[in-house]
């Protein structure tokens, strides 16, 4: 929404930031399911150029020189992990870095970097125009100014909203037409479900914090699919740079596959809960560290749900062995009892 009615102002921004810290170049970083914006993207920033509100000498001032470019990314969701999208820019596969160093030492091509989103950007002109008193009189005292939300979901009113920070969940509820609500994502899938116990909450960052995501789930959703569809996702989009992520969202993904399916008994919630509490703890980035949010967050408001989706037996297993040669009997033409596992051998 920023790029296509202020992209104005995200540039403003960038070129701020560029004034401040010495900058000579500037990217936008444009996700490739965004390309329909490029056209008119390159249309502001030819203006500004013709403005001289970009290029050499900005405005007169003579060793002022910055430029925008835009790049295109391949819509991989890592990609928005500050150290990745350097990667990419810089032509190799969307990886983050090892940290230290970071980006403002040592970030595109090895020289200092800033990264911010659009958001920043975009308030960072505003700060320029009327000042940092004006920013800081929104929001709470530890969160000042506004947050933009893109609210989607079971209500009468989605759309884009700004609120000051420290405005609860309930407000944002109402403002929206939400009714019968289960619950909220807040913060998109890497977020927190919370339920309706929990919309007193505020939206800040010393109670709940959010990139911009609000989703809404009211009481026809079932929940178990909601983080079913995060958790393959999220192993789906994994890097695959550490094993903690690479292997546990997969077996995360499988799991709820296991649970959804009827086939989970009460071990398999133990092995779940444990096994998100370690790829949080040990994944490489942002995306591995919080892969297991949907999972855990639900899991601690609402165990009976996942309590009430177990069999009665004590375990079943999750893996057919027999059925995973199924592919080799077929490239070999083989289908006797030989090319079978037995049940007792299993």
């Amino acid at each position: 929404m920023l790029l296509r009615s202020h992209a104005h102002q995200v540039f403003e921004g960038m070129t701020l930031c560029a004034a401040v810290v010495g900058a000579k170049r500037g990217f936008l970083y444009l996700r490739g399911e965004y390309l329909a914006l490029r056209a008119q993207l390159e249309t502001v920033l030819a203006e500004r150029r013709r403005l001289n509100l970009l290029g050499v000498a900005i405005l007169g001032r003579p060793e002022f020189d910055f430029d925008i470019e835009i790049h295109l990314g391949a819509g991989a969701y890592i990609c928005g992990e500050e150290s990745a999208l350097i990667e990419s820019l810089e032509g190799k596969r969307g990886t983050p870095r090892n940290r230290p160093p970071y980006p403002v030492t040592h970030g595109y091509l090895g020289r200092p970097t800033v990264v911010n989103n659009v958001e920043t950007f975009a308030a960072a002109a505003a700060i320029g125009l009327r000042g940092g008193a004006w920013f800081a009189a929104h929001g709470t005292e530890k969160s000042r100014g506004s947050k933009i939300l893109s609210i989607c979901g079971d209500c009468a009113r989605p759309g884009i909203y700004e609120y000051d920070f420290g405005v609860t969940i309930a407000q944002i509820l109402q403002d929206c037409g939400a009714s019968n609500i289960f619950g909220v994502q807040v913060g998109g899938p890497s977020g927190v479900f919370i339920g309706e116990r929990e919309f007193d909450r505020r939206l800040a960052f010393e109670d709940l914090a959010s990139g911009g995501s609000f989703m809404i789930f009211d009481k026809t959703r079932d929940v178990l699919e909601i983080v079913r569809n995060f958790t393959h996702f999220f192993a789906h989009e994994s890097c695959g740079f550490c094993t903690p992520c690479r292997v546990g969202t997969a077996l995360l993904r499988n799991a709820l596959d296991k649970l959804c399916a009827g086939h989970a008994a009460a071990g398999d919630l133990v092995e779940i809960s444990k096994l998100g509490q370690f790829i949080r703890a040990t994944s490489h980035c942002g995306l591995g560290q919080t892969a297991a949010n949907p999972i855990l967050s639900t899991l601690e408001r609402f165990p009976e749900i996942y309590q009430a989706r177990l069999k009665s037996v004590a375990f079943e297993p999750g893996f057919d062995l027999d059925g995973e040669l199924s592919t080799a009997r077929r490239l070999t033409g083989r289908d006797d009892a030989h090319a079978h596992l037995q049940q007792e051998s299993v």
